[in-house]
């Protein structure tokens, strides 16, 4: 958008919003109108295509503190009037300009420089010389970027961990297609680069960021890289050893020893069936958790009291005791 249009546009009324609206108010004024008129919600219509360019336009300009603190400027100084207009009497910078330039009221006419013009814009719009990037005078130093635009998605365990395609609607954009890349974790943003709001006069386009939520998996937990799982193993396979099998992820299922005296919450690692990023795989921790059983026969009860008793006679809270002081 060229600077000169600020003269010429009431982006206050555009929006409906008062000198003073807070950035709030602004916000949600801006996104109920886009709603309103959006092309999407208006197929054909022109008039809405038109107004949804303007309010874009007008809140692209007053959402950007330094922009609508030069608009306010401009706008003040000129009177809330078009003040670049060419031809007749009063018209065109002397309007503006002229008492500061020191015209005479007689209908005299000053002449000035180039530089005179620099000394102007520059206090005025914060130093740069006119039409450089450097100074506040915005539109000679480029487009306006388009604003980011924010979404949120909840996945299922098993999607965050492979990666998905998915239908996303951002608030006041279209229905866009996402690659959720394999690996994503539960929290994480990602930024989809010129996938938000286009700029209202030419600009590069926003971004896209996308908060991702990851529902809980009734087996599996992630750690990092690695995923857990808890395993239950029974008494007589803790104490003995056994060969059992334990689930995977991807579902195929993987065999995994346990060791003879294995105790209670000992970790058992299987290597390379974790999670899958560009940063690598992590592993498969199985948790051994010894069941204790609810009900034991009377012949099974019998063989358990002369295990117990050929067993050595040891207290296994000795040690407990003696840490405990």
């Amino acid at each position: 958008m060229a600077s000169q249009d600020w003269f010429e546009k009431d982006f206050y009324k555009a929006l409906g919003v008062s000198k003073d609206v807070s950035e709030a108010d602004l916000k949600k004024t801006y996104r109920k109108l886009a709603r309103k008129y959006h092309p999407d919600s208006n197929p054909g219509d022109t008039a809405a295509e038109a107004k949804f360019k303007e309010i874009s336009e007008a809140y692209a300009v007053l959402s950007d503190a330094e922009q609508r603190a030069e608009y306010d400027q401009m706008r003040a100084l000129g009177a809330g009037a078009p003040r670049f207009a060419t031809g007749g009497r009063g018209g065109g910078f002397e309007d503006v300009f002229g008492g500061m330039f020191g015209q005479s009221g007689s209908g005299g006419r000053q002449s000035y420089s180039s530089s005179d013009f620099e000394d102007i814009f520059g206090s005025m719009f914060g130093g740069g010389g006119f039409g450089q990037s450097t100074g506040g005078f915005r539109g000679f130093g480029g487009p306006t970027r388009g604003r980011d635009l924010s979404a949120t998605t909840t996945l299922d365990f098993v999607t965050a961990i492979n990666g998905d395609t998915i239908r996303l609607q951002p608030a006041g954009g279209k229905p866009i297609s996402v690659r959720i890349p394999a690996g994503v974790a539960d929290g994480q943003k990602i930024r989809l680069k010129g996938k938000g709001e286009p700029s209202p006069d030419g600009g590069e386009a926003g971004d896209l960021v996308i908060t991702v939520t990851v529902r809980k998996h009734p087996v599996f937990e992630r750690d990092g890289l690695n995923l857990r799982v808890d395993v239950p193993v029974t008494f007589a396979e803790a104490t003995l050893g056994a060969t059992i099998e334990v689930p995977t992820l991807d579902g195929p299922l993987v065999k995994l020893k346990v060791p003879a005296a294995t105790p209670s919450g000992r970790v058992m690692r299987v290597k390379g069936r974790g999670v899958t990023t560009k940063k690598g795989t992590g592993d498969l921790l199985a948790t051994v958790h010894v069941v204790v059983p609810r009900h034991v026969p009377a012949d099974a009860k019998k063989h358990l009291e002369a295990f117990e008793k050929a067993m050595p006679k040891e207290n296994p809270r000795d040690e407990l005791m003696a840490r405990a002081g």
